[in-house]
C-alpha cells in the first residue's frame, strides 16, 4: 500500500512546473529512491512521460497529472511526504522520506538490497572502528558485486585480507547467488589510510 502524502500545495507546485515543459502532454513525476536503505540514499522526484513509466510502477492520480512510484521504492518510500512552503524568495519543495535510508530487505529483495544491507549491518560497523566504509557500485550480470573503499580504507594497506577475508566471505556467507566481488577503488591515494 502506497503511503506517500503529496500536500496540496506541493501538488499545485509540481502542476506549474510540468505545465513549463516542452511536449507536455500526459507528463507527470517519478518519484523514487536511489541506493535505496543506505547511509547514501536519496529521494528523488523527476519528470515522468507516459512513454517513461516502467512496469511494476505505482500509480497515484493527483490533481492534472499523475505521479508513478518505482516498485523497488516502496518500502523506502513509506511515510514520504512531499510539501511546498512558499516565501518571499519565491518557496522550496521539501521530500521527507525518514525509511529512505533503513535497510528493509526480504529473501525476495533484489541481490542488490540485500547486499547493501549486509554493508550496512555487518561489514561497515567494523570498518567505522578505523574510519572506513565499503559501498556497493553495483552487482554485473554474472553476479558479481563491485565495491568501493572509502574513508580509511582507501588505501590501506590491510585493504586485500579487509576484502577477501572480510567483505567477501560476509557477502558469500549471506548471499549465496554472489559469484564474487571486485574491488574498484584507487588504492594509491593514501591521504586517509588507517594502516
Amino acid at each position: 500500500m502506497l503511503s506517500v502524502d503529496i500536500t496540496p500545495s506541493a501538488q499545485t507546485y509540481l502542476k506549474g512546473l510540468l505545465d513549463k515543459q516542452d511536449n507536455n502532454e500526459g507528463i507527470g513525476i517519478r518519484m523514487f529512491v536511489a541506493n535505496p536503505g543506505t547511509a547514501q540514499a536519496e529521494t528523488c522526484i523527476a519528470y515522468c512521460r507516459p512513454d517513461e513509466v516502467k512496469e511494476g510502477d505505482v500509480t497515484m492520480e493527483l490533481e492534472g497529472f499523475n505521479a508513478y512510484f518505482e516498485e523497488r521504492s516502496l518500502p523506502f518510500l513509506k511515510d514520504a511526504k512531499v510539501d511546498y512552503s512558499a516565501d518571499r524568495m519565491g518557496g522550496q519543495l521539501t521530500i521527507r522520506a525518514p525509511n529512505s535510508k533503513m535497510p528493509q530487505v526480504t529473501d525476495d529483495s533484489p541481490l542488490e538490497d540485500r547486499i547493501n544491507y549486509v554493508l550496512f549491518n555487518e561489514v561497515n560497523p567494523g570498518l567505522a572502528s578505523h574510519g572506513g566504509d565499503v559501498s556497493l557500485v553495483e552487482v554485473t550480470d554474472d553476479n558479481y558485486a563491485i565495491l568501493r573503499f572509502g574513508g580509511g580504507c582507501q588505501g590501506c594497506s590491510a585493504v586485500d585480507l579487509t576484502l577477501k577475508n572480510g567483505v567477501e566471505v560476509a557477502l558469500m556467507d549471506k548471499l549465496p547467488e554472489l559469484k564474487g566481488i571486485r574491488d574498484i577503488t584507487d588504492h594509491t591515494d593514501r591521504t586517509q589510510a588507517y594502516y
